[in-house]
């Protein structure tokens, strides 16, 4: 009677990852990070320059676009640091802190959320 229970379950437990493994060989995939890249909405410095509000704030870093309206209460000093930078190129300023000092690792874990698009080239 063990025996049976052991070949029975044996046997359940390779169909079972034959079955796993075969159903993610043939399930669709997930764009990968260059095509999802690739396909993202661009920005002209003009459209990013329309949101220069508090409450709508954009800006540009390393020549992509962040929406950094949601993140502006949150942030450690006071958001009137940031406000000069709505609606412009950050990248700057985002380098230094206008201190001649870099961001944190943790600031630069953060920021990726933020990302909206990349700044379209006008060549």
């Amino acid at each position: 009677m063990m025996r049976k229970i052991f070949i029975v379950s044996t046997v359940l437990f390779w169909l079972a990852v034959i079955g796993l493994w075969s159903a993610s060989r043939w399930s669709p995939t997930t764009p990968t990070a260059t095509a999802v890249v690739a396909s993202e909405k661009r920005y002209t410095l003009q459209e990013v320059a329309q949101h220069k509000e508090p409450d709508d704030c954009w800006m540009v870093i390393g020549g992509t676009v962040y929406n950094l309206s949601t993140y502006l209460p949150q942030h450690p000093s006071d958001p009137a640091i940031i406000l000069p930078w709505c609606g412009k190129e950050a990248t700057q300023a985002y380098q230094t802190k206008t201190k001649g000092r870099s961001h944190s690792s943790y600031a630069n874990q953060l920021l990726p959320q933020y990302r909206i698009g990349k700044l379209r080239n006008l060549n």
